[in-house]
Order: structure tokens, then C-alpha cells, then sequence
């Protein structure tokens, strides 16, 4: 067996770079996992191994490259599977902890985020988490593909505690941001769309769902990074209050007093969409005509008559139609009284008119009272684990967001799920790197590369 004098000095001058570049940003990365819990340097005891693959190999990684020429067989199985295993640990860090990419799945943004973009998500801006489930398949977030046999994508052992990692910033009002979904906690499978089981057991009954698998699916409980995605405009942020008058957002800092001139409305977005019914003579609007102002296929719901269309439409596409001599009227759609809000049941807010809520931040003491006790509940229930009473004082331990779509009337969001948890923020993004038109199977060459600061 070679010295290790002798392995030092076999090394090559580039072997000794390379392990000069790998070993610094492993230290670097081990800093940033242990900022703050300075437990976790105790990693950097791995450093040895990182040194001795690219100088002195005492551990013999490649020992199957030697049977190159003596069992083909073998050196070519033990090929793919370093390959293989090198690919999946590297998408694996890769995905956890610097950026993920996202499809835009739904029409909660449009016309800011359109179905079909795809984003590159930076997990470092807000800081990334440590995985709460780190035994799992990449790039799947909970449920294995049929190809591969369905089933759960993770094991639920071992759960490791909420560790957000030391990030540059944090949720601001008018960013977009992905979050896991809250009420994604538990699941019906059988049921498209929102099929969380505190939705379904307002509108059906607990015994109904439970009693029905055939069409309900199996309730199924999800850790906090194994819940949908989701993608909303960040409109309220840690300690303020939000409220919802005709479709415009009010927002104020807690600080302040609570006169009328203190609440701030939100800015009108170039993106933001409502509901309309859009009355014609009879005249029916072709296909060409309603491409030409941007109607997706999804959004062009017309009556039996040929009279009347409902669509979703930003103030610039109204303004279109309103030129339209065809055009009788256009009116604006109406809160549906039937489809209830944040918290279910225990409100008479509409999708249109909201609140005054207020927005918890960390630390925050509130008491609690008959008027606000089902708004706090969900979070000492369900996010913070803690009890809560009538007539007594809550702290709350996390900051919380309020998320909504730009897409207004179309957007399932926090006035139909309450508040997102900062354990739920997965990130922030960037920009698009690809953009395919499903209506016209196409690539959106003139959205590729768009950044945040253009939504």
C-alpha cells in the first residue's frame, strides 16, 4: 500500500485545485445551513472525505473502473449507476436548496403569469428550507408518476422541525410568490382541483366524504413541504390589515390609527382581470376577434342565445370591447353569496367585499375575542399547534401572508383559505425560461426571459 507521502506527492496540480474549489463551497454551504444553529458545523467533519477524493484516494470510489477491460458487464452497470446516483444527489441539493423550476398550471395571474410559463424559482432570495421529509424522490413533489407505480413520493421518517436558511429578504407586498398550499394539509384524492378536506367537509359533510371513497378518493394527510404548490400575489404582509371594497384592496400597517385616510390602496396592476357579462345585439364574436384581445380558449364562455358572454377581462380589454358596436353593455359579475369565505361559515364577507382582517406577525399578542376567534383558529389549530380559547391572550409564533391572484374573480386564494404560514413560503421567481402556448401549441418566444420586475 502507497504512503501517504507518496499519495501526496502522486497528486496532480489540478487535482489540488479541484479540491481546493469543492472543499470551499462545501464549507461555505455547511456555514449557511448552520447559520444561526451553529450545532450543524459539525458537517464540515466530512471535509477529509471531499480532500481525499481528488488528492490522496485513500477511499477508492472508481474501484469498478478497473474491470473496464476484464468484466465489461460490470463496468458498465457500475457506469450508470454512478451516473445515475451522482445526478439524483446533485438535482437533489440543487432543487432543495437553490431553485426549483415551476409550471403555471392555472389562470389565477393571468394576464401577469400565463398557464404554460414555466419559472426559474429562487429558494436562496427568501431563504431556503431544510426538508422536512429529506427522504424523498427528486423532482416529484407527493405523489410518485403511474409509470412508476403511484403511491407517496417520500417517506414520513424522518420529519425533521421548520429551519428556514438565512435568506436576503422576505414576502414584500406586490411580489409573487410559490407557497406550499395551507389547506393542502389534508386531501381528498378523488377530487380535482381544491380538494382539501376543511373545503369539501363545509359543502358536503364529514360523514358524506368519509362514506363516499368512490368519489372522494382517500383522505390523505401531507407534511407542510409535500402540499401543492401554488402561485399568488403577496398583498399583505406580516402585521398589517387587509380589506376588500368592490374588488379594491386596502391595506395598512398596524402602527398607525385606524382613520380612513391611513388605509393605502393597492396600485392597479396592468394584468388585473374581473369577471364581466358581455351583452351583444347578437352579433356572435369570432375566434380571431377574441384572440386579438387576448382571450384564452378556457375563458370564452358564451350563453345558449348567442347573446351573452362571460369573461374575465383587464381594464385595457374592456376598453376594447367597449368600442364594439356590437357591444350592447358589459356588466360586472357579482359575488356568488353561495360560495363562502375565509373562515367558512363564520362570516359574512364576500369574495368582493373583505374583511378588515389583520395579518399575524411573529410575537404578536392578541386577544381573543367572539369576532375573531375563527379567523385565529385555523392557525392555533392546524399551523401553530397551540390552544386557544375566547377571553384569553394568543401569541403567534410565525409571520404570516395574505396571497391573492391577479386574475380576481378566477383565483382561488387566502379569501377562500385564510393565511399563508412563512413555513409555507417555498420562493421567489425570477424569470421565465420557457413560455408554450396550449391554445395554439406554440412557444411564447416573447415571454421568455421576462423578469419579475415586469409582473
Amino acid at each position: 500500500m502507497k504512503s501517504f507521502k507518496d499519495r501526496v506527492n502522486e497528486t496532480t496540480r489540478g487535482g489540488w485545485i479541484r479540491a481546493g474549489v469543492w472543499s470551499a463551497l462545501y464549507i461555505a454551504f455547511v456555514i449557511w445551513v448552520a447559520w444561526g444553529d451553529w450545532k450543524s458545523l459539525g458537517w464540515l467533519a466530512l471535509l477529509p472525505l471531499i480532500v481525499d477524493a481528488f488528492t490522496t484516494k485513500y477511499i477508492n470510489y472508481s474501484w469498478w473502473r478497473k474491470y473496464k477491460d476484464t468484466n465489461k458487464v460490470l463496468y458498465t452497470i457500475c457506469s450508470w449507476v454512478d451516473a445515475i446516483v451522482f445526478a439524483l444527489v446533485a438535482v437533489y441539493f440543487i432543487n432543495l436548496y437553490l431553485f426549483q423550476n415551476y409550471q403555471i398550471p392555472s389562470s389565477s395571474l393571468e394576464k401577469t403569469l400565463r398557464v404554460g410559463d414555466f419559472l426559474y424559482v429562487s429558494k436562496m432570495a427568501y431563504g431556503a428550507r431544510v426538508p422536512q421529509t429529506p427522504l424523498s424522490m427528486p423532482l416529484v413533489q407527493h405523489t410518485m408518476p403511474e409509470w412508476l407505480g403511484g403511491g407517496k413520493s417520500y417517506f414520513d421518517h424522518p420529519h425533521w422541525e421548520y429551519k428556514r436558511l438565512k435568506g436576503w429578504t422576505s414576502p414584500k407586498k406586490g411580489e409573487i410568490v410559490v407557497f406550499n398550499f395551507p389547506a393542502g394539509d389534508t386531501v381528498c384524492t378523488g377530487i380535482d382541483g381544491e380538494n382539501d378536506l376543511y373545503t369539501l367537509k363545509f359543502y358536503y359533510g364529514e360523514e358524506l366524504i368519509r362514506n363516499r371513497p368512490d368519489v372522494f378518493g382517500e383522505i390523505v394527510a401531507r407534511p407542510v413541504d409535500r402540499r401543492e404548490n401554488y402561485v399568488k400575489r403577496c398583498v399583505g404582509e406580516p402585521g398589517d390589515s387587509l380589506k376588500i371594497i368592490d374588488n379594491v384592496i386596502f391595506t395598512k400597517p398596524s402602527a398607525i390609527s385606524d382613520q380612513p385616510s391611513d388605509w393605502q390602496r393597492e396600485p392597479e396592476r396592468e394584468g388585473l382581470q374581473l369577471n364581466y357579462f358581455v351583452h351583444t345585439d347578437g352579433f356572435r364574436l369570432s375566434n380571431k376577434y377574441m384572440d386579438k384581445i387576448g382571450l384564452s380558449l378556457a375563458d370564452r364562455n358564451q350563453s345558449a342565445d348567442g347573446l351573452t358572454y362571460h369573461f374575465p377581462l383587464t381594464e385595457a380589454m374592456k376598453e376594447t370591447l367597449e368600442k364594439n358596436s356590437h357591444i350592447v353593455s358589459i356588466e360586472l359579475e357579482q359575488s356568488n353569496e353561495k360560495i363562502a369565505v375565509y373562515p367558512l361559515g363564520h362570516n359574512e364577507w364576500t369574495r368582493d367585499n373583505y374583511g378588515p382582517i389583520y395579518i399575524p406577525r411573529k410575537g404578536d399578542k392578541i386577544m381573543i375575542t367572539e369576532e375573531n376567534y375563527w379567523v385565529y383558529k385555523r392557525i392555533a389549530d392546524a399551523y401553530e399547534f397551540q390552544p386557544i380559547a375566547i377571553g384569553s391572550e394568543y401569541e403567534f409564533q410565525m409571520d404570516y401572508y395574505w396571497m391573492m391572484g391577479d386574475n380576481r374573480h378566477n383565483s382561488a386564494d387566502s379569501r377562500f383559505w385564510g393565511f399563508v404560514p412563512e413555513d409555507h413560503i417555498v420562493g421567489r421567481p425570477v424569470f421565465i425560461w420557457l413560455s408554450i402556448d396550449k391554445d395554439k401549441h406554440h412557444i411564447r418566444w416573447n415571454r421568455i426571459g421576462n423578469t419579475m420586475k415586469q409582473w
